[in-house]
């Protein structure tokens, strides 16, 4: 039987909302720890939500053919443990590609650049690798920009045909294309036309 409680209640409502994967300082805006951490174990006995590492908590999705909780991708696992450690992540070049639909093929690895230490990291069933990166990559800001210079990186000079311009002009906000403007000059040279390109014509 589920017993309602103030704490739980809330955390449920977070974690169903957020859409993602959250961590255990995600959620202490919402009562003292003890309560949080209380509260999240009575959520994961009840099979309301998932813990998909320690500290890591997620909505349950379930999967249309076996009809089993689905295990959170390797990108919201990933993000949401660098979230919790204080470190940022930027997806490799390969990885990023994959990420944004300009390849179809899966990395064999899975790939982060990190400003932490370079290490091999378990995360639900996936293995991610983690590489220490200095400012030229890890100061890249934003949600779009580092994911999008790291797959033209991967793409290479004339490597990126007017069909990926043409998509990304597609996939990304005009609120992406402004963050885009603003990381431009950190850019390669051979990249900023190709970045210009993406920025001036976006259809949204």
């Amino acid at each position: 039987m589920n017993v309602s409680h103030p704490i739980a209640d809330k955390v449920l409502v977070r974690i169903e909302s957020a859409g993602t994967v959250l961590s255990v300082a995600d959620l202490l805006d919402l009562g003292p720890r003890a309560a949080v951490d209380q509260a999240l174990s009575r959520l994961v006995r009840q099979g309301r939500i998932q813990r998909v590492r320690r500290g890591l908590y997620a909505w349950p999705r379930m999967g249309a053919l076996l009809k089993r909780p689905m295990v959170p991708s390797p990108d919201e696992l990933a993000q949401a443990w660098a979230k919790k450690n204080g470190l940022r992540l930027v997806p490799s070049g390969a990885y990023a590609a994959n990420l944004l639909g300009l390849s179809t093929q899966v990395p064999a690895k899975i790939i982060y650049y990190t400003n932490g230490r370079t290490k091999t990291l378990a995360l639900g069933p996936y293995s991610i690798r983690l590489l220490n990166r200095g400012p030229k990559t890890m100061d890249v800001q934003g949600r779009v920009s580092p994911l999008v210079l790291q797959a033209l990186r991967y793409l290479g000079k004339g490597g990126v045909p007017p069909e990926m311009i043409a998509r990304l002009r597609t996939l990304l906000s005009k609120q992406d294309r402004a963050e885009l403007t603003q990381t431009i000059h950190q850019a390669p040279a051979w990249m900023k036309p190709v970045l210009q390109q993406i920025i001036a014509k976006g259809s949204r």
